[in-house]
């Protein structure tokens, strides 16, 4: 599987690193303990069997074009499932909304990318961040108890890079930006 997934500027990332810090302090499930190198908050847009040099080069024009991207956090999500996840919600844009229907199009458009995660698709697509994910129940407390204060409100924040993670030898590579508004 090969994802396409946005990265956030350093503020937002900070902010997202503490909720794992948070979490993990509490005794919770969370991010902060997973140990891969490649653990890192990511907003992810779209996964394929395959990115295809075509579909990659037309991304990385998509991506660097559209790059950076505001988006807001508001709010814990939970879903449910064999492995469960809680996230932060991100409230999208016009200008995310744009850049996930362009990325899923590349994708699906081209049949060597190989079967995409229908979860992605635009009009079912949940954008989130993850904070913890796990096997067992958790994360039956309030919203309020578990982000610290200075976290809770909405927080705007910024996507600002692109990479894709391969999970078949997993390691990442950059996609964005090559050049684009990014100063």
């Amino acid at each position: 599987m090969r994802t396409v997934e946005l990265l956030p500027d350093d503020a937002t990332d900070r902010a997202v690193r503490e909720a794992w810090r948070h979490l993990a302090e509490a005794g919770l499930p969370s991010q902060a303990g997973h140990p891969h190198p490649t653990n890192r908050p990511h907003l992810t847009l779209a996964t394929g069997e395959a990115l295809p040099d075509a579909v990659r080069a037309r991304l990385e024009e998509v991506l660097d074009a559209a790059l950076p991207v505001r988006i807001r956090l508001e709010g814990l999500l939970r879903f449910p499932g064999r492995v469960r996840v809680l996230a932060w919600a991100v409230r999208p844009g016009p200008g995310l909304l744009l850049l996930h229907g362009e990325v899923w199009r590349a994708l699906a458009g081209t049949p060597e990318a190989g079967r995409m995660n229908p979860l992605h698709a635009p009009g079912r697509w949940v954008p989130h961040l993850t904070l913890g994910r796990t096997r067992r129940a958790s994360w039956d407390l309030p919203d309020a108890d578990l982000l610290p204060a200075p976290l809770r409100g909405p927080l705007p924040g910024l996507l600002t890079a692109a990479r894709s993670y391969d999970s078949a030898d997993r390691t990442t590579e950059p996609l964005a930006p090559r050049g684009g508004r990014l100063a």
